[in-house]
């Protein structure tokens, strides 16, 4: 993976630029210190930095899966000719096997195999480009429509809490959590956001500040274990948060943290808001019990910036995500509409609709 052009713009709209014919990613592991994009040359490299948190939040991860299809078809094509079906196979199965908890990266796939199963043996390429550059696209409508819709529930000026990052970054652009509070910040309802900091990768104090600060949102950080205690305090009427995936039931797993979270909003009489397109929706998995929870390397929690912080021989449990139950959230928003108190039924006549 090479370092970007100067010639490209690094922005926090523009987490994933498809630019001469080649596929960037802003490199979200070194930020805010560095704003350094990385070139995509194959489906394996992308995957690699699925997998490696180069690139993450659900719907970015599903948009750039989709521009990794275009790689693989780009490979095939050049290896085999009009035999491109023949290798195209083993790239989308790399970017499947990249992370096994966001949704959406399935999603995109399976759209991105509908269409080639549709087409002849002759360069699939243009074609397949052309629809990735779509799914890009209506990602950031579906964030700005999701976002107008849920800063219409705030009622009144308040401030937030919110956690690990689902704004442009972790998104094709606008974002989920932080479209919602984007949107509510123009029509003036928001005075402050708090942000978690999200231990282990740190995306709140990274990403998520980072970006809010860009926009002159007033943001605070807060460590993930005093978000109970500010939420005591009071003048915070919303926890927003997005989702990797959501279950049948409106059950929702989210970045490690949310689930507890939302037991103290809950206790603290404060809302819960999970911000997040329809493609994150899984109506195959009946409750949260069935949505796939991603362990990482323990080295994640034992160390920190490079540095071992944990007792030499202590083990650690590194969970990625864990799971919200839909009794705990109050409003499920999407780019469709709003669910208030999600449950099978509503969020079976959100998707039929």
């Amino acid at each position: 993976m090479q370092p970007l052009p100067l010639e490209i713009p690094a922005d926090a709209d523009k987490a994933i630029v498809w630019s001469n014919d080649r596929l960037y990613l802003l490199d979200q592991r070194v930020l805010p210190m560095q704003e350094l994009y990385l070139e995509m040359q194959t489906a394996a490299a992308t995957a690699d930095a699925i997998r490696d948190m180069v690139v993450r939040g659900a719907p970015a991860i599903g948009v750039t899966a989709a521009f990794g299809v275009v790689l693989a078809a780009r490979e095939s094509y050049q290896a085999h000719g009009a035999g491109w079906r023949e290798g195209i196979k083993s790239g989308m199965d790399c970017l499947a096997a990249s992370r096994p908890t966001a949704v959406n990266l399935f999603w995109s796939l399976e759209r991105m195999q509908g269409l080639i199963s549709e087409l002849d043996a002759s360069d699939p390429e243009p074609t397949l480009l052309q629809e990735a550059h779509r799914i890009h696209q209506e990602d950031v409508a579906s964030c700005r429509r999701l976002g107008d819709l849920g800063a219409e529930l705030i009622e009144s000026t308040t401030s937030v809490i919110t956690h690990c990052n689902a704004g442009a970054l972790a998104t094709g652009g606008y974002g989920t959590a932080l479209g919602v509070i984007r949107s509510a910040w123009a029509a003036g309802k928001i005075e402050r956001v708090y942000a978690d900091e999200t231990r282990p990768w740190l995306q709140g104090s990274r990403l998520t500040a980072w970006e809010l600060h860009k926009d002159q949102i007033p943001v605070t950080l807060l460590t993930d274990g005093a978000a109970a205690s500010r939420l005591r305090v009071g003048g915070i009427d919303w926890v927003i948060v997005g989702s990797d995936r959501i279950a049948a039931n409106g059950d929702v797993a989210n970045k490690i943290g949310t689930y507890s979270l939302a037991v103290a909003a809950k206790h603290h009489g404060v809302k819960v808001m999970v911000a997040a397109p329809t493609s994150t929706i899984d109506m195959s998995a009946v409750s949260g019990e069935a949505i796939p929870i991603e362990s990482r390397n323990p080295d994640e929690v034992l160390n920190c910036g490079g540095k071992r912080i944990g007792a030499t021989g202590v083990d650690a449990w590194n969970p990625v995500f864990d799971v919200t139950p839909a009794v705990l959230v109050d409003a499920i928003v999407t780019e469709k509409g709003v669910v208030h108190s999600p449950n099978t039924k509503k969020i079976t006549e959100l998707m039929s609709s």
